[in-house]
């Protein structure tokens, strides 16, 4: 059954990546050993995590409709207002309060065995700076330290060098501890840190100061927030050089985040604190000189006391002045309210809230407008005004405002009716007071208006205490559901997956560069080789062995000798047809240099070592090998060329005895002819093959390249059997295909077959087992695939 061509293309592939298995061993050793290099010296990454969920009160009290719960969850309302905090939290403004706090634009290092070593809350020295905030935070430096003493340092301003690099003192400036040390961006003093007992003399430390821009780029951008659909929890992750760093940034991001939507709510009490302080400081200076007014009446008219009817007029009209007093109030109430919307030169949009107008569509417009203002000033933190959200809030606060101003207008205009027709009626009962003195309904209007003053200051009192309450009573927005932690393993780079990676980085790389080669290689290498490119009998092939073993000998074990000999035997078998006749083998290649001398002559030798008459014809005779081959010094005076050209030679006066071989003789080529072919078209080559018909078992001869000269073809009529020798990784593919196949398919020689020479042990998926050849003592090394 003929063996599946995938099975064989697969097993070939896998043998040409073994063959080269110590240079792929190679590039797996270096790849691990830049692997572990990297490792070694790269920067560990730590993974801290937080979980927060959002409060939201006012969505709490709501329960979103059946619609909304069968489509986005129980808690679609609030997914808007998740995603406006998740911006929040990510504010440039919360990252550079942070970064403030935490000090985290100044970093020390030490130079450790391997890498520097970086300090995080536990460095031997701390540095301050004398100039502002807003100056150190743009300052990008890098300070090279070297400890002298307990009491004084070596500063080095260098940015080029690492702590590794050798420095000498003189390069430096030598400062006490605590001494100011004057720069181009202020003056700022180096003292030990006290949570160091002591400074070691030669410890050298790097100072990095990185500008705060660069740092709120970095944490904006390296801090990861999750959440899930329908959900207010959020899940933080931030992922640093240093765990404690990442743990303290997301436990300072919570806060900060807390106190920005505190100081949010705040405001708006504190917005109605103050409307009700700046009330109450008029009122009481109001009521102040009504009081002082109604003391200086009683005290010039003696109206201490009042008669009995007094007290029954007074009594007449009591329902009447209490809807006047509150009348008024509401009056002089919604005044102040308009004055507050009215303003311009105000701090904040944030209107007074619960100020006491008994309207309760008003009291729920102010709220509503409060908190859109609240709203927008929150996204303006991290946005424009010209971003389409504020924009829409704002045009929502212009329309809540007019709605209040007209509101307001109707109320104040329905309560001055009121109160106008309460007055009317008022002056009707008191013109039923005629009998009473004069003086004595002076001083009742004056009561009347320290009564309404007195129920105003005391209302805003009351007011102005429920803010302050209020003020203290806020919680945070965020709830703290797992504080930051952190399982101080490294997250990157992680070990396996380098080596992983290096792995197989080493296994590709040359496996890559290998295939790619062999794809692009159009030579020959291989039996399967020629048998894809020729459609011509394979005769056998001869592992290319070194320059020193040119020739087999009669025992050997070598894989050449026995190539030979199966080569021998596959002749046999071939000219089975000629048993007992002569057998002429001519040897032949496409160019020079494929080893068709080497083949003729090692092949004669073979055969005559089974004690076989053979005579080794060199027919090459542009370029004859034969006698280098068989290392015969002695050049014979007379060879092939000097026999065809002089008539008088006789056939058996050019035959050479092989001084150790009793059955190996040669023709040698003889003189170097100026017309090659012409020559060996003579008759005389016709006569020389029949001269030795009968003398010998075989012929060998060894003729000219076929794809360079046409000699070969001249002589061809004469052989019985024709061995094409192609060099292994000698001969291109296609040339091969243009020359060997047309000679076979028009049969310009006969019996050609194809013997392929020089195949490399292993190389192309190829490996030789002539088992029955080798040296039974030769034992293989461990490496050995073969």
């Amino acid at each position: 059954m003929k063996p599946n061509n995938s099975n064989i293309d697969l097993k070939q592939t896998l043998e040409l990546f073994l063959s080269y298995w110590k240079w792929i061993l190679s590039c797996v050793v270096i790849a691990l050993t830049l692997g572990f290099t990297y490792l070694r010296y790269a920067d560990y990454e730590y993974k801290a995590n937080a979980t927060i969920k959002i409060r939201d009160e006012e969505q709490s009290q709501k329960l979103p409709s059946l619609d909304d719960v069968k489509t986005n969850g129980l808690f679609s309302g609030g997914a808007d207002k998740i995603k406006d905090e998740i911006r929040i939290i990510r504010s440039r403004e919360i990252a550079e309060n942070i970064i403030k706090k935490l000090d985290l634009n100044i970093r020390y290092y030490a130079d450790g065995k391997i890498k520097e070593k970086e300090y995080y809350k536990n460095a031997p020295i701390k540095i301050s700076f004398f100039e502002s905030d807003s100056i150190i935070d743009r300052v990008n430096q890098i300070l090279f330290i070297k400890i002298k003493s307990p009491t004084q340092y070596v500063l080095f301003k260098d940015k080029e060098q690492s702590l590794f690099d050798e420095r000498e003192d003189s390069e430096g400036q030598l400062y006490d501890f605590g001494q100011k040390v004057e720069t181009p961006y202020g003056g700022f003093v180096i003292v030990p840190n006290s949570l160091k007992n002591t400074l070691k003399p030669g410890t050298s430390i790097k100072v990095a100061i990185f500008p705060v821009r660069k740092l709120v780029n970095f944490y904006t951008k390296s801090v990861t927030i999750t959440t899930e659909k329908g959900s207010s929890v959020i899940g933080l992750e931030l992922k640093e050089t240093v765990a404690k760093r990442a743990i303290d940034y997301l436990n300072e991001l919570i806060k900060e985040y807390n106190n920005d939507v505190l100081k949010d709510k705040e405001e708006v009490v504190q917005v109605t604190s103050d409307f009700i302080t700046n009330r109450l400081q008029k009122v009481s200076k109001e009521l102040e000189e009504v009081d002082y007014t109604a003391e200086e009446l009683q005290k010039r008219n003696n109206l201490t006391a009042l008669g009995a009817q007094a007290d029954l007029n007074l009594q007449t009209n009591k329902q009447l002045e209490q809807q006047i007093a509150s009348t008024a109030t509401d009056i002089q109430l919604i005044s102040f309210l308009q004055e507050e919307i009215k303003a311009d030169n105000k701090s904040s949009d944030m209107l007074p809230a619960d100020v006491g107008i008994g309207d309760a569509s008003t009291a729920q417009m102010i709220r509503s407008h409060n908190e859109l203002v609240a709203e927008r000033n929150r996204i303006l933190k991290n946005s424009s005004p010209k971003n389409p959200v504020v924009i829409n809030l704002n045009d929502q606060i212009n329309a809540i405002k007019s709605n209040l101003e007209r509101s307001l207008s109707n109320m104040k205009q329905t309560s001055e009716l009121t109160l106008n027709n309460l007055n009317k009626e008022n002056t009707r009962i008191r013109g039923q007071l005629y009998a009473a003195p004069t003086k004595a309904r002076q001083f009742r209007d004056i009561k009347r208006q320290q009564d309404i003053k007195e129920s105003l200051y005391l209302y805003l009192l009351e007011k102005r205490e429920e803010s302050a309450i209020r003020l203290g009573m806020y919680t945070p927005n965020a709830k703290i559901i797992e504080n930051a932690y952190s399982s101080y393993l490294p997250i990157a780079p992680k070990p396996a997956i380098i080596y992983l990676a290096s792995l197989i980085l080493g296994l590709m790389v040359p496996i890559g560069i290998i295939y790619v080669i062999d794809l692009l290689d159009s030579k020959i290498y291989t039996k399967n080789d020629l048998a894809n490119v020729l459609d011509i009998p394979y005769l056998g092939d001869i592992p290319k062995t070194s320059k020193k073993q040119k020739l087999i000998k009669r025992v050997d074990y070598s894989p050449k000798a026995e190539a030979f000999r199966i080569i021998r035997s596959n002749i046999d078998f071939i000219l089975k047809d000629l048993k007992n006749q002569q057998k002429r083998l001519f040897v032949t290649s496409t160019k020079a240099q494929e080893g068709k001398s080497h083949t003729s002559t090692n092949l004669a030798s073979s055969i005559s070592f089974s004690e076989k008459s053979v005579l080794l014809i060199e027919m090459d005779i542009r370029v004859p090998k034969i006698l280098d081959y068989l290392e015969i010094k002695e050049k014979p005076n007379k060879g092939l060329t000097d026999y065809i050209a002089d008539s008088s030679i006789k056939p058996q006066d050019v035959v050479i005895k092989h001084p150790e071989n009793k059955f190996l003789d040669i023709i040698p080529s003889g003189a170097i002819p100026p017309n090659p072919s012409e020559l060996l078209m003579s008759p005389r080559v016709e006569e020389l093959f029949k001269y030795f018909e009968k003398k010998y078992d075989y012929i060998v001869a060894d003729t000219s390249a076929v794809g360079l000269v046409s000699d070969t073809l001249l002589i061809s009529e004469f052989a019985d059997m024709f061995v094409y020798v192609v060099s292994a990784n000698n001969v291109d593919k296609r040339k091969l295909a243009n020359i060997a196949q047309p000679l076979y398919d028009d049969h310009r020689l006969p019996k050609m077959t194809m013997l392929l020479n020089g195949v490399k042990q292993g190389k192309k998926g190829y490996g030789y087992g002539y088992g029955y050849g080798d040296n039974p003592n030769k034992k293989k090394k461990w490496y050995s695939f073969t």
